[in-house]
């Protein structure tokens, strides 16, 4: 068994950008579809177009629900998104498209991030400091403690894990980015591993999962623990459905994100522990630089996807 790289496409992708896949040598696609197209119909035919170009769609994330403040935070609409989220599985199941990723953040992960950004090796890239994020006013009014959070977690758990089950999708949950306490007077409900073993536990099933961030890992430290210790933790329990593949130059409170050989961690010893867990779901680049010139951004994806592809080639290799 072996990891399979994975890049993102746009829902209505075109034919140039799945050839440039290919090209690259990845395994998968996902996707973040919009509202409309969020049903089985719209779902199979895009499938059947990566399938066609020797691809797998491995992945379709919501848009509306993947970040959704009133589930997050129990408003007065959580049950209708809730009932619309159940049926996006539902459809999702029906199109052979077997994981969904969601983030319990009330905010675009990008509010978070420093007003200068940051230059990497020149590349312009997210940057967060959190005296800066500290000083942002609350982003709904008031703070919602993590007891109440944890309790609108559990409550969305409880309802849609059996329609996850019944259309045999895995949710795969990502942490807060980045992971401390609080963003914007909200509680951030995993910045930990042990915020994982918790979700979990509430679960009681292997239908939710985890998109194991490594960029989260290693902005977050102690929170965290070692990031490889993770890996295998969580990789031989087969927790993790899809892992995100970046660097960043130090632990918080202040990093900004960079290219894989550029940060502080020596990705390499990420890729052995992936491989050594037997690790067969994807593996996708996060939050890429982008590179001088016209072609900036899909330079940006092909470099970090060849460093990728090594990196995993020497793992198994060496391995054995």
């Amino acid at each position: 068994m072996a990891p399979k790289l994975s890049m993102k496409i746009a829902p209505e992708v075109s034919d140039e950008t799945l050839l440039l896949a290919r090209q690259l040598g990845v395994d998968c696609c996902y996707t973040w579809v919009e509202p409309h197209q969020t049903n089985a119909r719209f779902l199979s035919e895009l499938r059947s177009r990566v399938e066609d170009h020797g691809l797998r769609l491995s992945n379709a994330g919501n848009l509306e629900l993947g970040k959704c403040a009133d589930i997050i935070l129990g408003t007065d609409a959580r049950d209708e998104k809730i009932e619309a989220f159940k049926r996006f599985i539902g459809e999702l199941g029906r199109a052979g498209i077997g994981v969904t990723t969601f983030t319990w953040e009330q905010v675009p992960t990008g509010t978070w991030n420093a007003p200068e950004g940051a230059l990497t090796r020149g590349a312009p890239t997210r940057r967060v400091r959190m005296d800066d994020v500290a000083a942002r006013p609350l982003t709904h009014g008031r703070r919602y403690p993590a007891d109440e959070i944890w309790k609108n977690f559990a409550c969305f758990v409880e309802r849609v894990i059996p329609a996850a089950e019944d259309a045999g999708v895995r949710l795969a949950l990502h942490p807060n980015d980045p992971p401390v306490d609080e963003l914007g007077g909200v509680a951030c409900l995993v910045n930990s591993a042990e915020s994982y073993r918790r979700a979990f536990e509430i679960a009681g099933s292997p239908n939710l999962a985890m998109e194991f961030c490594t960029g989260c890992w290693l902005e977050g430290g102690e929170r965290f623990g070692d990031v490889v210790d993770g890996i295998r933790e969580f990789g031989e329990a087969g927790r993790i459905a899809l892992i995100h593949f970046r660097n960043v130059t130090s632990l918080l409170p202040d990093f900004h994100e960079t290219f894989l050989d550029n940060g502080y961690m020596d990705m390499y010893r990420l890729a052995r522990a992936i491989v050594d867990v037997n690790y067969d779901g994807t593996v996708t680049l996060d939050h890429i630089p982008r590179l001088a010139g016209a072609g900036g951004e899909e330079t940006g994806l092909a470099y970090g996807i060849g460093y990728l592809r090594a990196l995993f080639e020497r793992a198994s290799a060496e391995r054995g």
